[in-house]
């Protein structure tokens, strides 16, 4: 097997978790920006961890795998960025934390696998599955977009938590801005700030990494409009997207329904940019009906 990454790709061994059993059938779960492995709740995991075998990485720059600082990154490179000017390439585009993932699957031997990303992890997903089409089965983007700016546009409020960093002086310190931060990008029937704090604190023990967050961002606004990448998606698809997200607008989820050729498109009355539990079975359903329909349709009980 090989990776099919260029030159110019610095791969980047990934740590990961698994779960479920050895032999089912593989399912690789990818986060979104800054978010760690831990992010996915536990129920989310379990639910597909019953009979498949779920691969948990975290992405480069974050949780437990490298940080890649020697490869630099601004906040003024960003500043352009968000003003327009994208003339100053990344320290890595999107399409190397795609490979990272596929340089996973090689290491693990694992052939072909379903792939299921939220948000940055959706943009990723998009990645290997116009990529890398014969290592993905299926194809689930959740809470994620085309990028194509018109669907893309956070509001006021979620956009200056994208470009805000809790302080890390300690651990207070971070909880007493990042909860709020949370609070602005879910579900507002279903924020609970204790299990908020809960997911926080995991992620502050493993590690913050803002530098790292910054790459990942920039990798995410030069990588830019993917409408006529996705068109070339053949992989069954499903698009999930909840209807109240003010980070990446349910538009995105809309348009990327839209560009992949007989994808599926779900939208979630009261879910924003998370995974309240009490909406996660309108996910979780539609999810594991669309693992199953491709595993039929390709012989497997």
């Amino acid at each position: 097997m090989t990776s099919s990454v260029t030159s110019n790709d610095e791969v980047v061994d990934l740590d990961h978790s698994e779960h479920g059993p050895t032999d089912g059938e593989p399912v690789l779960v990818v986060s979104g920006l800054s978010a760690q492995r831990s992010w996915w709740p536990r129920e989310f995991v379990d639910a597909l961890a019953e009979d498949r075998r779920v691969l948990l990485p975290d992405n480069r720059d974050n949780g437990r795998s490298p940080r890649l600082d020697h490869l630099g990154g601004t906040g003024a490179q960003l500043q352009a960025y968000l003003s327009g000017d994208r003339s100053d390439p990344p320290p890595y585009p999107l399409r190397a934390v795609a490979a990272d993932h596929v340089a996973l699957l090689d290491r693990l031997g694992i052939e072909r696998v379903h792939v299921v990303g939220a948000s940055m992890g959706g943009m990723v997903a998009q990645h290997l599955a116009f990529g890398w089409p014969d290592r993905v089965r299926s194809l689930t983007a959740i809470m994620t977009t085309t990028g194509a700016r018109a669907v893309s546009q956070p509001t006021p409020e979620a956009g200056a938590v994208l470009v805000t960093a809790p302080p890390l002086t300690s651990l207070e310190a971070y909880l007493s801005v990042a909860v709020e931060q949370s609070r602005v990008i879910s579900s507002p029937e279903h924020f609970d700030p204790e299990t908020a704090r809960e997911r926080l604190t995991a992620a502050y023990e493993v590690g913050i990494h803002p530098q790292g967050t910054l790459r990942q961002f920039l990798a995410i606004l030069a990588d830019g409009d993917r409408t006529e990448r996705v068109r070339d998606i053949s992989v069954p698809t499903l698009v999930v997207h909840g209807a109240q997200d003010p980070l990446i607008p349910a538009a995105g989820g809309r348009a990327l329904a839209d560009a992949v050729r007989g994808a599926s498109h779900v939208e979630v009355e009261g879910m924003a940019h998370d995974l309240p539990l009490p909406v996660l079975d309108r996910v979780l359903q539609p999810l594991r009906a669309h693992l199953g329909r491709v595993e039929q349709a390709e012989g497997h009980d």
